[in-house]
């Protein structure tokens, strides 16, 4: 064809193919699989064409007829007019699908099966580097591929952006202590801001392959892998005494009321000892202090910042067996999940604090009504096992449709007295 497609004509053009694509993505081209000439129709009321169908201004509608009929005298696509309007108002356009590489041409659009085969070759030769979870996320885009669904978060039409998300998942084996995202993102690319268009894409592949991941937010999950934002600290409170990899002991006794230690500190210790009866991990903040003020006792406890970073879990894995390790979060799936994955992946020991039916029923004029999403999720953390022995809470939630948070719990002075 000698002319270029008007703007109303691409738009036609490019929605026959998109019905193409979709109809052969998993068969193939209909050459290939006996489809034969069986067309793809596309309704132009469907489409947005303020162009062709401008009442004030005829020139656009006149060139685009004038386009199309070429298309139709050449095979290409099939017209079918309004009653009286022939010529003039066209109700659809339908491609013949063995000539769908004449339209491709026509747009200099690349074919979908094009994109999808230059992403499959690039996995393929990526995925030698990988072992883990990310082997597994590969796989899984090269099967959806094959069956001709979408391989998301890997972008089809973006070569560069697949080629800098498979490097960023091999870089994360360089990346054995907390690293802020500015810092990985200049030292894998040269480019401080580079990673902020891939950290999306990271954190859902992580997700989806690993369990453990499923129900941690994005920043939660970027922090498993080691990136943050900045540089994080772990807020203790009582009498802790650290002992560091080189054996240097550092006392938290004066601090009041409580001390910020950095991660990275955390993440090299030796030993922890406490001067206290018990340890209360707490899931917020707000929370934390709430605890500190009510308490006349022996305490120490510190911040969980929702699901512990890998640098608090070596710290709690640090603690004596001896020492009670007790866990304060909110009586929601989230908190449960909390304690489950403490008990699973730091000590199994772990024992709940105020996260009980009768903290629920005392504050019940707080709590908020469960979500078809909640429901779902408690029914699933029902069949965990390192949650066996909150059975009857979990029903007793289910029963009730609610959830509390842990801010709306009053603590009475002395609570732990």
């Amino acid at each position: 064809m000698k002319f270029t497609p008007s703007a109303d004509v691409a738009v036609i053009l490019h929605a026959l193919l998109d019905k193409y694509e979709r109809r052969f993505a998993a068969t193939g081209p209909p050459e290939a699989e006996g489809h034969g000439r069986r067309t793809i129709r596309c309704d132009l009321t469907a489409l947005s064409l303020p162009g062709y169908f401008n009442q004030a201004d005829p020139v656009p509608r006149q060139v685009a007829n004038e386009q199309l009929q070429q298309l139709d005298e050449s095979g290409l696509v099939k017209l079918a007019w309004l009653p009286g309007e022939s010529g003039h108002l066209l109700a659809s356009a339908a491609l013949a699908p063995d000539r769908a590489g004449e339209a491709y041409t026509l747009l200099q659009r690349t074919p979908l099966a094009a994109w999808r085969a230059r992403l499959t070759e690039l996995l393929l030769g990526e995925r030698f580097r990988f072992s883990d979870w990310r082997l597994r996320a590969v796989q899984n885009a090269l099967v959806q591929l094959q069956a001709g669904k979408s391989p998301a978060p890997f972008c089809l039409a973006d070569d560069e952006f697949n080629r800098d998300l498979l490097t960023a998942l091999a870089a994360l084996d360089g990346v054995p202590a907390e690293t802020p995202y500015r810092v990985f993102s200049v030292r894998v690319f040269n480019d401080s801001k580079r990673f902020e268009a891939l950290a999306g894409a990271l954190t859902t592949l992580a997700r989806r392959h690993q369990a453990a991941l499923q129900s941690f937010s994005s920043e939660e999950v970027l922090r498993e892998l080691n990136l943050v934002a900045n540089p994080g600290h772990l807020y203790l409170h009582g009498s802790w005494e650290l002992v560091g990899d080189s054996g240097q002991i550092v006392s938290l006794r004066e601090f009041e009321p409580s001390v910020g230690i950095p991660a990275a500190q955390a993440a090299r210790l030796r030993r922890v000892r406490v001067d206290a009866p018990r340890v209360i991990g707490v899931e917020n903040l707000t929370s934390f202090y709430e605890l500190i003020r009510s308490s006349r006792s022996p305490l120490a406890a510190v911040c969980l910042w929702g699901n512990p970073s890998p640098a608090c879990r070596h710290l709690l894995r640090c603690l004596p067996e001896e020492v009670p390790f007790h866990v304060w979060a909110d009586l929601d799936y989230g908190g449960l999940n909390l304690l489950a994955q403490l008990r699973e992946r730091v000590n199994p020991r772990a024992l709940p604090y105020r996260m009980d039916i009768e903290t629920l029923e005392a504050h019940a004029a707080w709590a908020k009504p469960l979500t078809p999403g909640d429901v779902r999720n408690l029914a699933r953390l029902a069949r965990r096992p390192a949650l066996a022995d909150m059975q009857p809470l979990i029903q007793h939630l289910l029963r009730r449709s609610l959830k509390l948070e842990q801010e709306a719990v009053v603590l009475p002075v002395d609570d732990l007295a």
